[in-house]
C-alpha cells in the first residue's frame, strides 16, 4: 500500500492507491507481455497508388446535324453569303454583322427621326380621340416607344385597365383595325402585356416609335385600335430650345 505523501489530500491519497491496485492486477494478468506479442515487430509500407495517365483523345470530325426537314435543302455557305454581302454594302456604305434588314424591322425603322414635337402632337391627337369615343366601351391611350414597335414587341398595357376590365388568366386578345381586319394576339395576365402577335400586328400597320395608339374595348377580349401617325421630319431646334 502506497504511503500518503505530505499534503496529499484525501482524494488524491485514495487516486494514488486506485492506480497502485490497478498496476499490480495489470502485472498479474501479464498484458503487457500479451499485447507485445500479438502487435506486429515492423509497421505495414503504405501502399502507394498509382497515377493513372489519361492520354489526349484526339477528336474525330462528324458530320454537322441537320434537321429531316431540311435534308432536301441544299447547305448555306455563310462564309460565301457574308463575301457577297459585303461586296454589296461597298455601293452603300459599310456593312455590320449586327446591322439586320428585312420586315421585322420596318416597324419603327424608316421614315426618317421623329421629333419631340411631333411626338406631343401624336399623343395630344390621340387624347382628343380618346375623349370622342362611346364612354360604354372602355379605352385608353398608349403612346409607342423603342421595345413596342422595334426591338421586343412587347406591350405592356394599364395595370388598372387589366385589373379592372381584362381576364385573369392568359388569354387571346384580338385587335381591329380601322379597316376592321382581326389579328389575334397572346395576352399574359400575369405581365399585363400582348405578346405574341403584336408584333405582327405593329409590322402589319407599320406602327413606328413615335406614333400614338388608342385601343378600345368593344368586346371582353377584343380591342380596336386606333393608330395616330407621328409626322415624320428633321427635329425643331426651336422647339427644343
Amino acid at each position: 500500500m502506497a504511503i500518503e505523501k505530505k499534503g496529499m489530500s484525501a482524494y488524491e491519497a485514495e487516486r494514488e492507491r486506485t492506480v497502485e491496485e490497478n498496476k499490480r492486477k495489470m502485472e498479474a494478468l501479464n498484458l503487457r507481455h500479451l499485447s507485445a506479442a500479438v502487435a506486429p515487430k515492423t509497421p505495414s509500407p503504405m501502399k502507394h497508388k498509382r497515377r493513372r495517365i489519361i492520354e489526349a483523345a484526339t477528336p474525330v470530325p462528324s458530320p454537322p446535324r441537320r434537321s429531316r426537314r431540311l435534308a432536301h435543302i441544299p447547305e448555306v455557305k455563310y462564309a460565301d453569303a457574308c463575301a457577297e454581302v459585303g461586296e454589296d454594302s461597298e455601293r452603300v456604305g459599310r456593312w455590320s454583322p449586327r446591322r439586320r434588314s428585312g420586315s421585322i424591322y420596318l416597324a419603327g425603322g424608316g421614315g426618317g427621326p421623329i421629333s419631340m414635337k411631333a411626338r406631343m402632337e401624336a399623343a395630344s391627337k390621340a387624347e382628343e380621340l380618346e375623349s370622342q369615343l362611346d364612354p360604354e366601351f372602355p379605352s385608353f391611350m398608349k403612346r409607342m416607344l423603342h421595345s413596342h414597335v422595334v426591338r421586343g414587341f412587347w406591350l405592356g398595357l394599364p395595370s388598372h385597365f387589366c385589373d379592372t376590365y381584362l381576364p385573369k388568366n392568359d388569354c387571346t386578345i384580338t385587335l381591329v383595325d380601322e379597316k376592321d381586319e382581326e389579328f389575334e394576339s397572346k395576352y399574359l395576365a400575369y405581365k399585363k402585356g400582348l405578346s405574341g402577335g403584336w408584333a405582327g400586328f405593329a409590322l402589319d400597320h407599320v406602327i413606328r416609335d413615335g406614333d400614338s395608339t388608342v385601343f378600345q374595348l368593344i368586346k371582353p377580349t377584343t380591342f380596336k385600335v386606333h393608330i395616330i401617325r407621328a409626322a415624320v421630319g428633321d427635329d425643331d431646334n426651336e422647339e427644343m430650345e
